[in-house]
């Protein structure tokens, strides 16, 4: 048997073996159902933790928090979150909650990943909790650029948005939504003023960027008129204003937790991000 002919075999029975497992899940349809056998367990059960980073950012963003989470012993995931369009993000999330996990979760959210959890919960029952980490919880018809300007001192909400942001044409949308990436030499000052020069440059060198459409979207219902929420605020924070962020949490009727630290708390603060996490995760029944 030839090399060629031994790896065609190998590709064929992994590709039935996928082929087979994707009939599965669609036969056993959303893992929101869960079993009526298990429902004894899930108020003693840790809830699954499922992070949504924000825009010009990654999963790597909430690293030092997941390995915290882990060591408690809460099961961690990063959700996709693609940064296209907020009803498009929002579906991809609540796609991964339903088909990814079973039992209780905690959905929490960075910055703009406030405003995908916000519209993703929507529907799902499982999701016991809401934690917003420096991040935007509209209402419905309010968008992420609205909320940025709605109180002064972010850096982003400017006149003249070519002063912040560098736009590149994204040859998959035709129409001209652009990706947008933050400035480098504006991004550490706004976003990590507390860290070193050297990680604010890498954090401004390898930004995810995304659509510049998703933040002029409007959001649809608010999962956090029914979903209890925690807010997570630095009070330095220069993209959301912290008084915005209060603003979003006495209306959600959140709980808040502030520190001093910039717009990513979760690499400044991580213990405390942790901290309010899991104060989510165990006071909606969850086991500590």
């Amino acid at each position: 048997m030839t090399v060629r002919t031994s790896l065609k075999r190998r590709g064929a029975a992994l590709f039935a073996a996928a082929a087979a497992t994707a009939a599965a899940l669609a036969a056993t349809g959303s893992a929101d159902a869960a079993p009526a056998h298990a429902a004894d367990r899930l108020a003693t059960t840790k809830p699954t933790i499922v992070l949504v980073h924000g825009a010009w950012a990654d999963a790597s963003s909430f690293a030092p928090v997941a390995s915290r989470l882990q060591h408690d012993g809460y099961t961690v995931l990063d959700a996709p979150n693609p940064l296209r369009g907020l009803s498009a993000d929002a579906a991809s999330v609540a796609a991964f909650v339903n088909h990814a996990t079973t039992g209780p979760v905690v959905l929490v959210g960075h910055s703009y990943g406030g405003a995908v959890i916000t519209n993703a919960a929507a529907g799902i029952p499982r999701v016991r909790a809401l934690a917003y980490i420096d991040a935007y919880a509209p209402a419905q018809g309010e968008s992420v650029a609205q909320l940025t300007g709605a109180k002064p001192g972010s850096q982003l909400a400017v006149i003249d948005p070519t002063t912040v942001f560098d736009a590149v044409q994204d040859p998959s949308q035709p129409q001209g939504d652009p990706d947008l990436y933050v400035k480098r030499d504006l991004f550490p000052k706004a976003f990590t003023s507390s860290l070193s020069a050297d990680v604010g440059a890498e954090l401004a060198a390898a930004q995810t960027p995304i659509a510049a459409g998703a933040l002029n979207e409007q959001s649809g219902p608010a999962a956090w008129q029914t979903v209890p929420s925690w807010f997570f605020i630095g009070t330095n924070d220069q993209v959301l204003p912290p008084a915005e962020q209060k603003a979003m949490a006495a209306r959600a009727h959140g709980t808040v937790v502030t520190a001093d630290a910039d717009h990513l708390s979760m690499l400044e603060v991580p213990s405390a991000v942790t901290k309010l996490i899991e104060d989510a995760a165990t006071s909606t029944g969850g086991a500590r």
